[in-house]
C-alpha cells in the first residue's frame, strides 16, 4: 500500500493548467506526473471556479481586511486587561515589597 502524497499548490496549478490547456489528455498528464486522473479533474475544476477571483476588485482583500481589523481589537482589548491586571497586581504588592 502507497502513502498518501501532498502536492503543493503550484504543483497543483502547474498540472491543472496543462490540463485546461488541452494539448494533452487527462491520462498522459496523470502518468507523467504520477498523480490518478480524478485529482487532475479535481485541479483543473478548483482553478476554473477560483479563476474569477483573480480578477475581483476587494473581494477577498476586503474580507482579509476586516478579519484583521477584527483581530486587532480584540488584541488591544486584551492588552488593555492585562495593563489594569498589572497596574492592580503592583499595587497591592507594595506593601509587602516595601517599596
Amino acid at each position: 500500500m502507497s502513502k498518501r502524497r501532498n502536492h503543493d499548490a503550484a504543483f497543483k496549478a502547474r498540472v491543472a493548467l496543462e490540463a485546461v490547456k488541452g494539448e494533452r489528455t487527462v491520462s498522459e498528464l496523470a502518468a507523467e506526473y504520477g498523480v490518478h486522473p480524478t485529482m487532475i479533474h479535481q485541479w483543473k475544476r478548483s482553478l476554473l471556479e477560483g479563476a474569477s477571483g483573480i480578477f475581483e476588485r476587494g473581494g477577498k482583500a476586503a474580507v482579509a481586511a476586516e478579519v484583521a481589523e477584527e483581530t486587532v481589537r480584540d488584541l488591544h482589548a486584551k492588552i488593555g486587561e492585562l495593563a489594569v491586571a498589572n497596574d492592580f497586581l503592583s499595587r497591592k504588592l507594595k506593601p509587602w515589597t516595601g517599596k
